[in-house]
């Protein structure tokens, strides 16, 4: 069954992680910035069916893309300090 809304929260959720706020926040900062150059699927820190997944969805233009893509330019973002 596909879910209508879509967030960061159900992608997680889709890539078998913690899906809550904070775990979310937690790996984002725990792995950005990811270097210019680096595709999100190429990123070391996934399994190969979540990178296979990325990959699918780029190709696809599938409904994830939106938020795919906003996971890709939280982890290629510098973190911002306080």
């Amino acid at each position: 069954m596909e879910l209508p809304n879509k967030d960061l929260g159900t992608l997680f959720e889709q890539l078998g992680m913690p899906s809550d706020p904070a775990s979310i926040d937690a790996f984002i900062a725990s792995h950005a910035p990811l270097p210019e150059h680096m595709k999100l699927a190429e990123a070391p820190f996934w399994n190969e069916s979540q990178r296979t997944f990325f990959e699918q969805e780029w190709i696809e233009d599938a409904d994830w893309a939106p938020i795919v893509d906003e996971l890709n330019v939280r982890l290629h973002e510098t973190p911002h300090t306080a």
